[in-house]
Order: C-alpha cells, then sequence, then structure tokens
C-alpha cells in the first residue's frame, strides 16, 4: 500500500510540475535603438568582458546598411556604435550594402570580432538569391572581416570574403589568432590569419550551397565548431557528413562519424526550407572537452566529442508543450538561439512551442521553400544543465502589451542572468526587430 500510495504521489508530483512547465510565462522588456527599418537578425549579439550588450541590426534596404549598437544594462543606454557599410569603407560607394551580420561576436585582446553579410536579395523560385543591383548601383562587394576596439569605439577593417560573397558562419581561434568564415550563397570556407594578416580561400563546404538551382541545392552549415585543444575546425553539410579542418591544413576531410541520425528526422538535402541534417548551432564545452550542439528542425540536444569522433543523441530540448506534441519546430530551420551560460555548465536555449486555441494546436503551412515560420509559435526559454542533466522549460515569454516576440534566432546572457536576444515588435502600427530583454530567470 505505501508503495502504490508512492507512485501515485510522484505520478502527481510530475503531473503538477508539467502543469506549471506549461503555465509559466515570462515578460520581456523591449527596447527602441532608433532604427526603423530594422529587420530580422541571426546571432549578432553577445555580451562583452565590459558587461555591455553589443548586437547588429538588419536591414533589408540597397542603400542604407545593418547598425551595431551597445547596451549598458547598468545605465539602461543604448549607443550607436556604427554603421558596417562605413566600416568596411564603403559609404557612398553606390554598391549594394553591408545589411547585417550573421554571426556572433567573438572578443580576444580587447576586440570584438565579426563579420558582414548581404541583406538585399532577389526572389528566385521562392528563395533567396543574391540581389541583382538595380539602374545606379553596383554589385555587392562582398562581406568583411571587422574588429571593434572596446576601448576606443574604432572600426578595422581586416579582410574581405571571395568571389563577392557574403559571410554567412564565422568562429576564431582566439587562441592562434585565426578567424574562420563560410559565405552564403556558394559555401566557400576561408581563412584569416590576424599575425600574418592573410587571407587564404580552403574551398566549397556543399558543391554549390545555397547558390545551385533543383539537385545541386544544399543548405549551408550554420555553426563552425573550432577545438581550441588542438585547433581543429568542424562543419557539417546537409547530407549530415561533418567535415575536419585540422590546423595549418588547407584540406576538409569528412569524419567516419555522421549527423544522420533516425531521431533527428529525414530530410532530401537538395530541398530548400530546412537545414536538412546539418547541426544548427554548437558550443565548446570545457568540462569535457567536447562540443555541444542542437539539431535545427527536431531541437534534439547531442554531444559531439571530436577525440573519440562520436556524437551521443541526448535529449530534445525544445520547449515542453513542443515535446508533448511531438512535432516539429514551425520555424523551418530551428532555432540558433543557443548558448552556454555564464556559469559554463549550463545551456539556454530560445525555442518555438505550439500555439493552443480553444484547446486545439494551431497548424501551419505543411512545407517551405525557405527558412520561414511555417506557423505561428510562442516563444520559449529552455536551460540544460550539462553536469545534471536538468531539463528546465522556463515558460513562454510575451511582451509587457501581450505580444509574442517573433523571428528569434539570436542570445546572449548577461552576468546577472539577463537574457538578450533580438526580436521582431510592433509598436503603433509599425513592426521592427530590436533588443530584448527577460529577467526573473531562475535556475
Amino acid at each position: 500500500m505505501r508503495v502504490s500510495i508512492t507512485i501515485v504521489a510522484v505520478c502527481m508530483l510530475g503531473c503538477m510540475m508539467r502543469g506549471m512547465a506549461q503555465d509559466r510565462k515570462l515578460v520581456a522588456k523591449t527596447y527602441n535603438s532608433g532604427f526603423a527599418i530594422a529587420h530580422d537578425s541571426y546571432n549578432s549579439i553577445s555580451v562583452a568582458s565590459n558587461g555591455k550588450v553589443y548586437y547588429v541590426l538588419s536591414s533589408q534596404s540597397i542603400d542604407t546598411g545593418g547598425q551595431m549598437y551597445s547596451f549598458d544594462p547598468g545605465t539602461g543606454k543604448i549607443h550607436h556604435c556604427g554603421d558596417i557599410t562605413e566600416a568596411c569603407g564603403e559609404k557612398g560607394m553606390k554598391t549594394i550594402v553591408q545589411g547585417k551580420s550573421h554571426v556572433r561576436f567573438v572578443e580576444s585582446k580587447g576586440k570584438l570580432y565579426f563579420a558582414t553579410h548581404v541583406g538585399y536579395y532577389s526572389m528566385v523560385d521562392g528563395m533567396e538569391k543574391m540581389g541583382i543591383p538595380p539602374a545606379g548601383y553596383k554589385a555587392y562587394p562582398g562581406g568583411h572581416v571587422l574588429s571593434y576596439d572596446l576601448k576606443t569605439g574604432k572600426f578595422e577593417n581586416l579582410a574581405i570574403a571571395p568571389h563577392q560573397e557574403g559571410v554567412l558562419t564565422m568562429n576564431m581561434d582566439t587562441a592562434r589568432g585565426l578567424i574562420y568564415c563560410v559565405t552564403w550563397p556558394t559555401g566557400y570556407v576561408f581563412r584569416y590569419d590576424l599575425g600574418k594578416k592573410e587571407s587564404k580561400e580552403i574551398g566549397p563546404l556543399s558543391g554549390e550551397g545555397e547558390n545551385g538551382m533543383g539537385k545541386s541545392f544544399r543548405t549551408l552549415c550554420r555553426s563552425l565548431a573550432i577545438d581550441p585543444t588542438d585547433g581543429s575546425v568542424y562543419a557539417t553539410n546537409s547530407e549530415g557528413t561533418i567535415f575536419r579542418l585540422k590546423l595549418g591544413s588547407d584540406v576538409l576531410e569528412p569524419m567516419d562519424e555522421d549527423m544522420k541520425k533516425d531521431y533527428f528526422g529525414s530530410y532530401d538535402p537538395t530541398s530548400a526550407g530546412h537545414m536538412g541534417y546539418n547541426w544548427r548551432q554548437t558550443i565548446w564545452y570545457p568540462g569535457n572537452k567536447s562540443f555541444y550542439g542542437v539539431h535545427g528542425n527536431s531541437g534534439y540536444l547531442f554531444q559531439f566529442e571530436p577525440h573519440e569522433e562520436r556524437i551521443n543523441v541526448i535529449d530534445r530540448i525544445t520547449s515542453y508543450p513542443s515535446r508533448r506534441s511531438g512535432m516539429f519546430d514551425e520555424f523551418s530551420y530551428g532555432y540558433l538561439g543557443f548558448i552556454l551560460g555564464p556559469n559554463r555548465h549550463t545551456l539556454y536555449y530560445l525555442t518555438g512551442g505550439p500555439v493552443y486555441e480553444n484547446g486545439r494546436r494551431v497548424k501551419g503551412k505543411s512545407s517551405t521553400s525557405m527558412g520561414e515560420a511555417k506557423g505561428l509559435e510562442d516563444l520559449h526559454l529552455v536551460t540544460y544543465d550539462i553536469p545534471t542533466g536538468k531539463y528546465e522549460d522556463h515558460g513562454a515569454i510575451f511582451y509587457a502589451d501581450g505580444q509574442r516576440p517573433l523571428y528569434v534566432n539570436a542570445i546572449a546572457v548577461g552576468k546577472d542572468g539577463s537574457v538578450y536576444t533580438l526580436a521582431r515588435m510592433t509598436e503603433k502600427g509599425v513592426s521592427r526587430t530590436d533588443l530584448v530583454r527577460i529577467t526573473g530567470v531562475k535556475l
């Protein structure tokens, strides 16, 4: 009898906890950076060692580029750091501007390193392609690798991407002063050596990449994983192949292990609208000298042990309502808002959750040919503690006026535990993307 009562009590407690997870809500504060045309941003936000939040707001305009800002949590003030097109030395050149940064900032020796990307596109068969310049404008000159001095506020233009392509993906080996990038739309890998001030093109990562059409199309990897112990760099393609670029090598070597796991789903790597078997976002965890990552559409957390050449699928870290419904994310690429928190052992993940009306899940489109939301979703904050395996959904996030933050693919966590992102918001009938701060998160 005692055993039966204990089992019932445990079941009731589990149901109560699941109910709490479903009902919990967080209120996010919105900010106005003064950039009215700001559009959806990806990555492009980080907390620096000085405690300030640095971010780039994107632009789809042909002649107004992305803008970089800093936010001081202590004073609540926003500072305009600069126009990234001007930082690239292209102001007034009548070229398609540097519309966005698609990468996280990496801090090293008092400077932030990042890269620029195109924001002006042409639509071909429902897919975004490199913007075709209209009369009076020149073609996009290519993305740049930039640095920003935290003390002086000065930019330095370091390198330009090959083949006039934007920079989609970037990471930096800070110990060795090496910056690695993947371009868009083709997916060329190149390396910039800070010490030598030299760029080296490695070659294409995935055939014709997102520049391809039909059977030659391949979605490109959005996260370069760098092992600080030996300087190796890892990337994936949509077929699930994991490539390794060893320190000093110019050859992308396929590994025996791959990302093609049954749990992640089934994908045609030649079709658009999903990330295929690419990993979506990765981070290095020094605690066990391995990477942790999230697969896009399925939302599965995995561990990649590079020296063992092994992928360990751990758990599905989507929101609790998503886990319960058994459905994939409505955002067809999955989410980039995945980071290791300031305690260096807790993962933070901004992910989607299904919306229910009258007890029924609101369904979106069955498919899409581009990276877009197939339907409306709530935004949830999930944390996962690596040593203990504790998963927690902290609830859906709303603005004070009840609006949902939309198109969220960025995250940064302050020293005080505040979570920052860039999201769509509407004020007086006008929508823009801007800075959002989420407080009250208790681990």
